[in-house]
């Protein structure tokens, strides 16, 4: 089985423009998510995806694999697709966030496993919720799984609820699981989710692994015990800083 990681990169970003391009402790943020993924031993080809020259040049002069993209696609998922259209013998790609520059190559290895099993369509990783700011914190959505580890549905919204039963003993009663936003997927499968409406409970929740569920493809999960730490905001770049390089 040949997997490739692709690391869909956009210049354009409402809340931190130019975020691939911002120095991390000497490295671009691009560069080092890339150097994290050509850790992991399960892929074979490591790529960026990006609609943007700024990102494809500076990629090139770290001796990065890249391809440019289109700049109408809507999503991640959707420029994963025009690269495994262009590029032919995989029979897997991982997409893996481009504003995660500490992800752990063990979470990519953890979900190109989900493949071994050749009846996986698609695969996402959980992690156990521990903190109760994320139990009720909109912008994290949970995960309900069932007996055989697949996803039942995702929600920003704390489901299953507890009837009965105060708030703040939630995260005590019952385990709840948070979405790592990392995706793998057959190729034909993701030749095959890019081609589908947007879906109903995707417009509600706004999830676009809800319009798949909807479809009824199946997402196998695999639960990580490692966070991962996103910039989404100019602030968490010195957040970052202060976790990784302060002495």
């Amino acid at each position: 089985m040949r997997t490739i990681g692709i690391i869909p990169a956009r210049y354009e970003s409402s809340r931190f423009p130019g975020k691939p391009l911002v120095d991390i402790g000497g490295k671009s943020m691009i560069q080092r998510v890339y150097e994290q993924v050509k850790g992991c031993a399960s892929l074979s080809e490591v790529i960026v995806a990006t609609d943007d020259a700024r990102i494809e040049e500076h990629v090139r002069s770290f001796a990065g694999n890249v391809i440019v993209t289109s700049s109408t696609h809507q999503s991640g998922t959707d420029r994963c697709a025009e690269v495994v259209s262009k590029i032919s013998g995989f029979d897997v790609a991982i997409n893996i966030q481009g504003d995660e520059p500490f992800i752990s190559p063990l979470q990519i290895e953890l979900l190109s496993n989900l493949f071994q099993d050749t009846a996986t369509e698609i695969g996402t990783l959980v992690k156990k919720i521990d903190n109760p700011d994320d139990l009720f914190n909109e912008s994290t959505p949970k995960v309900v799984v069932n007996s055989r580890k697949e996803a039942m549905y995702f929600s920003r919204q704390t489901i299953p609820f507890q009837r009965g039963a105060k708030q703040s003993d939630w995260i005590n009663n019952y385990t709840y699981f948070k979405h790592i936003g990392i995706y793998g997927y057959k190729v034909d499968i993701l030749k095959e989710i890019t081609k589908l409406s947007v879906s109903s409970y995707e417009k509600a929740e706004g999830l676009e692994q809800l319009r798949w569920l909807e479809n009824g493809y199946k997402i196998k999960i695999a639960e990580t015990d490692f966070d991962t730490i996103a910039v989404d905001h100019p602030e968490d770049v010195e957040l970052i800083k202060r976790k990784f390089f302060s002495q």
